[in-house]
C-alpha cells in the first residue's frame, strides 16, 4: 500500500512537483523576481531538494519550458492524426486554444514570462515553434489534400502566428480578448483560422 511519505520520496513526482511549483511562481510574478526559495516554499520542500533535481531557477524555467512543449504538440499531433480531408482546420486550432486555457499557468510562462529571460528559453521557444510548424504542415496537408508543399508552409506559417497570438491574447486577457468575451473570441480565431487554411473557401 502506498502511502504520501512513500509517493514524497518518489523522486520524479517530487521534480514535477518542483515544475509545478515554478510554474504557477512564474506564471504570476517575473521569473527574474522568483528565488529558488520561493520555489521550495510552494513546492513544501526544502530549497537543498530543489538543488538535487536542478542546477538553478533558470534550468527548473527551462524544464517547465520542455514540458509545456512536448504537451502541445503532443495535442497538435493527436489532432492531425484524428484529420482526414476535410477537416474543420479552424476547429483544431480552436480545440488547441482550449486546451492552452486549460493549462493556463504553463502558457502564460511559455509564451509571457519567459519572453527575453535567456537564451536557453529563446531557443527552446523557436525549437518548439520548428516542431509546431511541421506539425500544422502536416495537418494542412491531410485537411486539404490539394495544396501544395509551398501552400502547406505558407498557410501552417500563418497559423502557427495566430495561434501564438491568440493564446498571448488569451493568457493575458488583453483589451481584445475582454472586449471580445471567451466565446466570440474563440469563435473568431477558429473562423480566422479556417480562412487561412482555405483562403479560396
Amino acid at each position: 500500500m502506498t502511502t504520501s511519505g512513500t509517493r514524497a520520496a518518489h523522486r520524479p513526482s517530487r521534480k514535477q512537483w518542483v515544475v509545478e511549483a515554478a510554474t504557477e511562481l512564474f506564471a504570476t510574478q517575473p521569473p527574474d523576481e522568483v528565488t529558488v526559495a520561493d520555489i521550495a516554499a510552494r513546492a513544501e520542500m526544502t530549497s537543498a531538494a530543489v538543488y538535487y533535481h536542478f542546477s538553478s531557477k533558470d534550468q527548473v524555467l527551462a524544464e517547465a519550458m520542455r514540458v509545456f512543449a512536448s504537451a502541445l504538440r503532443e495535442q497538435l499531433e493527436a489532432l492531425t492524426e484524428a484529420s482526414e480531408p476535410g477537416t474543420d482546420v479552424g476547429a483544431a486550432v480552436t480545440t488547441l486554444l482550449a486546451w492552452l486555457g486549460e493549462h493556463r499557468s504553463a502558457a502564460t510562462v511559455f509564451f509571457v514570462s519567459s519572453a527575453g529571460m535567456s537564451q536557453e528559453a529563446e531557443a527552446l521557444r523557436q525549437e518548439s515553434r520548428t516542431e509546431l510548424l511541421k506539425e500544422l504542415v502536416c495537418l494542412i496537408r491531410q485537411a486539404r489534400a490539394s495544396v501544395s508543399d509551398a501552400e502547406a508552409a505558407v498557410i501552417g506559417l500563418g497559423l502557427l502566428a495566430l495561434l501564438e497570438t491568440a493564446a498571448i491574447s488569451q493568457v493575458r486577457g488583453d483589451d481584445v480578448y475582454r472586449s471580445l468575451g471567451h466565446r466570440f473570441f474563440v469563435r473568431e480565431v477558429g473562423d480566422l483560422a479556417e480562412r487561412i487554411a482555405d483562403p479560396g473557401a
